[in-house]
């Protein structure tokens, strides 16, 4: 292994761990966010039920099918 790989494997490693602390932190934060659904829900989705809180964003989910499908579609050769 040379020392490229081991410089990939620092920045992978401390990317996880940024993202565990996020996924740890963020259900308390949205709990203590209330104000989640006045914003238009084209732009964030708030789902809540019984101490469940899902959120996601439309508008990212449509550009990213849209930008997959266009990336599938310039592969293939098609027009």
């Amino acid at each position: 292994m040379g020392l490229k790989m081991f410089h990939f494997l620092q920045v992978l490693g401390i990317i996880l761990m940024v993202l565990g602390a996020l996924l740890f932190i963020m259900p308390i934060l949205l709990e203590k966010m209330p104000a989640l659904e006045s914003i238009p829900w084209i732009i964030l989705y708030v789902y809540r039920r019984d101490g469940f809180v899902f959120v996601t964003s439309p508008l990212l989910i449509i550009i990213s099918i849209v930008s997959l499908l266009w990336w599938i579609l310039t592969r293939s050769g098609a027009p």
